[in-house]
């Protein structure tokens, strides 16, 4: 198993709350931390702002696709960023708790 944190970015908290749910549900993530974000982005031909909602998840690379299969079906944007960070280290006991709660 290869540890990663997963991001992304959320129209707004009940989006986020519901592909967290969705994801913690099927046991392809372990943990979604969210905080309000404020982005600005290119986007069509202009620059745009807004207001949104950063899932950050724990997660592992093997789930990957799932994870992005699930999203696909639940978020409102037309391209939604989802984006795979490795973990080089984490705390003792990190990766057996990862083990135990993704399928």
């Amino acid at each position: 198993m290869k540890p990663c944190i997963l991001l992304l970015t959320c129209a707004d908290r009940a989006e986020a709350d519901k592909i967290s749910q969705v994801l913690l549900e099927k046991k392809l993530i372990v943990c979604a931390k969210k905080s309000s974000v404020s982005s600005d982005f290119y986007w069509e031909q202009s620059i745009d702002k807004a207001e949104e909602i950063l899932l950050i998840m724990d997660s592992s690379e093997e789930m990957f696709e799932k994870i992005e299969e699930e999203v696909a079906k639940l978020h409102s944007y037309k391209t939604f960023n989802l984006v795979a960070l490795p973990v080089s280290k984490t705390s003792k006991g990190v990766k057996e708790w990862m083990k135990e709660g993704l399928t």
